[in-house]
């Protein structure tokens, strides 16, 4: 379940809730709790083990391409050695040498740029979705001391009633 969804169920939870007569303190279903705060604890490793796997699937790319890189420079060394004897030849191969470092450099320079975009995506979803969390959290507590402070008036007006005068 999104960490979203189960952040607008606490939300409700606490906004709903019942308030304690003459008290500034507010009735929750602790079962209910438990169990929404075990459904987020179960969903927010997962979108960062996602965020790891993102990051990890980055460092095997780069890794695969520098392999590549290194095995199309050796390539190319090997190659520029045997054709070495002849001049034109061998400059022939060294202009091809180095488009060839070129291509493979370009190449392994795009696929970190890729792979960076992609994992900053990732990390910016997750970053929102756990802003608007924090903000969940804040505006459940905010209803809370709402809450209390009706809760606080209603007791010094029902108290100030009880004293025998009639209310207005």
């Amino acid at each position: 379940m999104d960490v979203l969804v189960l952040i607008d169920k606490l939300d409700d939870l606490v906004h709903n809730a019942k308030a304690v007569p003459l008290t500034d303190q507010v009735r929750i279903d602790r079962e209910e709790i438990y169990e929404i705060l075990d459904q987020m604890r179960a969903t927010i490793p997962e979108e960062i083990k996602q965020a790891r796997w993102i990051v990890k699937e980055r460092q095997e790319m780069l890794a695969e391409a520098k392999r590549e890189c290194d095995r199309l420079l050796g390539e190319a060394r090997e190659q520029a050695q045997r054709e070495a004897s002849q001049t034109e030849i061998v400059k022939l191969a060294e202009r091809q040498a180095a488009d060839i470092v070129e291509e493979s450099r370009r190449s392994a320079r795009e696929t970190r740029l890729e792979m960076e975009d992609w994992a900053d995506s990732i990390l910016s979803t997750l970053e929102v979705n756990l802003d608007k969390f924090l903000g969940a959290v804040k505006r459940g507590r905010e209803r809370l001391h709402e809450r209390s402070q009706e809760t606080v008036v209603a007791g010094v007006a029902a108290s100030s009633n009880s004293d025998g005068e009639e209310p207005y």
